[in-house]
C-alpha cells in the first residue's frame, strides 16, 4: 500500500484487493483485513485474521468475530472503517457460504461500532463484491 493511495469508493476499494490478491488462485479459505483512516488512506499493514489449522469455519458467527474486530481496529486506528475479504479456492458465484461469511462481517462490523466497507470475495477466477442487498442481509 502507498502513502498516496485513497479508498474513497467501492471500486478504488476493489482495485486495492486486486492489486494485492491477483494473480488469483489460493489452496485455502482465508479472511483478511485492511484498516482505512478517516481520509481513506489504507493501513500499511494487511491482517491474515487467525483461522484455525484447517480452514475457516463454514458457519461464521458475527459475536465471535465482532470482539476480535473491536479490540484490533480500536487498538490500531481510531475511527478506522474495516474491510474484509474472503478468499477461497474454487470458483463460481456467490454460495451460500460466502453469503453467511458476508452477513456474519458486517453485522461483526456493526456490534463493534466500526464502519464497513463492502465485503469482497475472491476465489481461482474472480474477485467481486457481496454488498448487503446482494446477500439477503438487511441493513440497520
Amino acid at each position: 500500500m502507498t502513502d498516496d493511495e485513497s479508498i474513497l469508493s467501492q471500486a478504488d476499494l476493489e482495485r486495492l484487493w486486486r492489486r494485492l490478491m491477483e494473480p488469483l488462485g489460493f489452496s485455502r479459505t482465508s479472511l483478511w483485513l485492511v484498516l482505512l483512516h478517516p481520509d481513506g488512506r489504507p493501513e500499511k499493514t494487511l491482517v491474515e485474521v487467525p483461522v484455525p489449522p484447517s480452514d475457516l469455519p463454514p458457519d461464521p458467527t458475527a459475536p465471535a468475530l465482532h470482539e476480535f474486530l473491536r479490540a484490533w481496529a480500536v487498538r490500531h486506528v481510531p475511527d478506522a472503517r474495516v474491510a474484509f475479504l474472503r478468499t477461497r479456492p474454487g470458483g463460481g458465484v456467490l454460495d451460500a457460504n460466502d453469503r453467511r461469511w458476508a452477513a456474519a462481517l458486517y453485522e461483526a462490523a456493526r456490534l463493534a461500532q466500526v464502519p464497513c466497507e463492502v465485503v469482497h470475495v475472491a476465489d481461482d477466477h474472480r474477485l467481486a463484491p457481496a454488498p448487503l442487498d446482494e446477500i439477503g442481509v438487511l441493513s440497520a
